[in-house]
């Protein structure tokens, strides 16, 4: 399972360079949350991690395959979801029906985690109409149902209260727990604490420190990380 890592790589768009010689793995089972500053490049990373984004320089190699050369059982989350002109059931359907599974074992999927997300009840209801924390509930039922070996979550309870916030991280638990390897990022410190299992800690595109999050917290290794945490890095 796994492993998916960065050789030294660079990405640059309009004359700035966002991540900067990166080289890290990302292997099975601890959760992984990317924490940093505004403008680490947080979003930029998992964007590379899901190959929406390709390196300006150096190799991502997902099991021996570079720049996304074979395709990889993974799926991502964003802040704000995208939403089809569909019911939440056929959202789900829709994606399971692109990653070529039968319509008997589609209907079976979306059932099962709509269930599991707490939305059985506005099944078909028009995705567009849900709330935000429904619609991103459904984003992470759609992604589920894929059973993807590894998600990337990019701060997906930034636009939510904190009710819908407790449920979302409730159903990224389940999700890892069926085995699914979770990388997620997020602004909230309180969050990493409670979601992760290790701590990502980039800024300037650089990754500055990779630690436990009990030590990332207690003892941070680098100066910077001790600012972040301590709240005078923005």
């Amino acid at each position: 399972m796994l492993p998916l890592a960065f050789e030294h790589v660079y990405f640059a768009i309009g004359g700035r360079t966002i991540i900067r010689e990166l080289t890290l793995e990302i292997r099975s089972g601890p959760r992984s949350v990317i924490l940093g500053p505004n403008g680490a490049g947080k979003s930029v990373l998992l964007r590379l991690c899901h190959g929406l984004l390709k390196p300006t320089n150096g190799r991502i190699v997902w099991r021996g395959h570079a720049n996304g050369s074979r395709p990889r059982q993974q799926a991502m989350v964003f802040q704000r979801p995208v939403m089809l002109r569909r019911s939440a059931f056929a959202n789900v359907t829709y994606a399971l029906a692109l990653a070529g599974v039968s319509r008997r074992e589609r209907e079976l999927r979306t059932d099962d985690v709509l269930e599991g997300v707490g939305l059985s009840h506005v099944a078909h209801r028009p995705a567009r109409v849900l709330s935000g924390g429904e619609q991103q509930k459904l984003a992470l039922a759609r992604a589920w149902a894929l059973g993807p070996e590894v998600l990337f979550l990019d701060e997906p309870t930034a636009n939510l209260d904190p009710t819908a916030t407790r449920e979302i991280e409730h159903i990224i638990g389940q999700v890892h727990a069926s085995g699914t390897k979770i990388v997620m990022s997020t602004h909230n410190l309180g969050q990493a604490r409670r979601l992760g299992d290790e701590i990502l800690f980039i800024n300037g595109g650089r990754l500055v420190e990779r630690a436990s999050v009990d030590r990332f917290f207690a003892r941070p290794a680098t100066a910077e990380a001790a600012a972040f945490i301590e709240g005078e890095m923005p």
